[in-house]
């Protein structure tokens, strides 16, 4: 029980705070109108309303929780001239509460009109007909319904227009002033048994310190979500993987590391013994050293690396739809200019290769260029055009075409040593 009761203040507490504390815009208002009024039903043949022989007014107290809902209580008067009767005359007063719905700001007029705005409100409320045809009041509910539209004309005074429907609930009289309509009682079988329209026009004037109310308060968010984009961007930046060894690029301090080859927790290539190749890589060579040197006695280092290079060991990545290799695949090409410098009589061949997606004419020349790109590179490092040349093996089809990282590694360039 205890606890159910801190929870129950707890939550009192919050709410307090929530409609307690500061805000940019004040909250209450004015209403002032006065208009047409029109009942319509229920009235005894040949009795109606005159058009223009009207007196209504109506006064509202306002307030606004948010710039969206509100609350408001008002008092309103109806005088009414029944045709053909003159002595008929009616007189109606209401009081009503009601909830407030600020449509201007749930629709975002402030994008397109920052003067215009319209509201909805409904409620409930008690209502007091008198009349010249009988003695007495006939007291009775109402529910109310009407849309306001406002017009700004300074941060302290609004002009609106407003069409309302009253519906009057287990009225006695008619409007004439009769007990029965056609010969029938009024309040039997009836609920809302009368019905009444009033058009106004008037003030809202605000009350409070601020400089805006909750009409016409609007956050203008650009400013935040302008910081959001570029914290989101800022993070996004920050989280590359430039070299795709899993280490952030903010936190790698060696963003160029071989693809694949094991790193440290700063993105550094694991070299134990500091002989300037990673251990991997190391480790790999001498196996594959060692598996070619017991098949034949007379394996030198260099056939064994020439063999790498002929097995596509050494290769080189594009990006998608792309002719120039991706910033961390440069390392074959730097290999092949190694070993094409060391061995001045040696020459290469390089082949260019592409992925399934698209044309294949147009994947041919792709991978085309992609040769003759990499074959530019070395020109312009010194290697003589004439120790290389190029060919498209075209698409590469050895890999599921719908998986995207499968296909990373069939865009590439390899080579073959003559």
């Amino acid at each position: 029980m205890k606890r159910k009761l801190f929870t129950l203040l707890a939550l009192f507490s919050v709410s307090f705070l929530a409609f307690s504390q500061e805000v940019e815009y004040n909250r209450w208002s004015v209403d002032l109108n006065g208009g047409l009024t029109k009942p319509s039903n229920p009235f005894n043949a040949g009795f109606y309303a005159k058009t223009f022989g009207f007196v209504h007014g109506d006064l509202g107290i306002r307030y606004m929780f948010n710039p969206k809902f509100g609350v408001k209580a008002d008092f309103g008067y109806d005088q009414f001239e029944v045709q053909p009767s003159s002595n008929r005359d009616g007189r109606i007063i209401r009081t009503n509460v009601q909830g407030v719905v600020n449509l201007g700001r749930v629709l975002n007029f402030e994008t397109f009109a920052k003067s215009l705005n319209l509201q909805l409100h409904s409620g409930f409320g008690w209502s007091a007909f008198t009349s010249d045809a009988f003695n007495g009041t006939d007291n009775m509910g109402n529910f109310i319904v009407g849309l306001t539209g406002q017009v700004k004309l300074s941060n302290r005074i609004a002009l609106n227009a407003d069409f309302s429907y009253i519906g009057l609930i287990s009225q006695h009289y008619t409007f004439d002033g009769s007990l029965t309509q056609n010969g029938i009682p009024v309040s039997e079988g009836r609920t809302f048994n009368g019905d009444m329209y009033n058009a106004t026009i008037g003030l809202s004037i605000y009350l409070g310190k601020k400089s805006v109310h909750a009409d016409w308060y609007y956050e203008d968010k650009t400013g935040e979500l302008q910081a959001l984009e570029k914290r989101i961007a800022d993070l996004e930046t920050m989280l590359q993987d430039t070299d795709r060894d899993g280490i952030p690029d903010y936190l790698d301090a060696e963003n160029n590391s071989i693809a694949g080859v094991m790193v440290d927790n700063k993105g550094r290539m694991i070299d134990m013994n500091k002989n300037g190749i990673p251990d991997e890589i190391e480790k790999y060579v001498d196996g594959k050293m060692a598996k070619y040197s017991s098949n034949t006695s007379s394996v030198t280092d260099q056939e064994v690396i020439k063999k790498l290079i002929n097995d596509g060991y050494v290769t080189t990545y594009f990006d998608f739809n792309k002719a120039t290799p991706t910033n961390v695949s440069t390392e074959g090409i730097d290999f092949i200019l190694t070993y094409l410098r060391n061995n001045p009589s040696e020459s290469v061949q390089i082949i260019g290769h592409a992925d399934e997606i698209g044309k294949t004419t147009y994947n041919n020349k792709l991978a085309l260029q992609r040769a003759n790109n990499v074959k530019n590179i070395l020109v312009k490092a010194g290697i003589a055009e004439g120790r290389m040349t190029t060919i498209s093996a075209g698409e590469d089809t050895s890999v599921d075409p719908a998986s995207s990282g499968a296909r990373k590694l069939v865009r590439r360039v390899t080579f073959k040593v003559k």
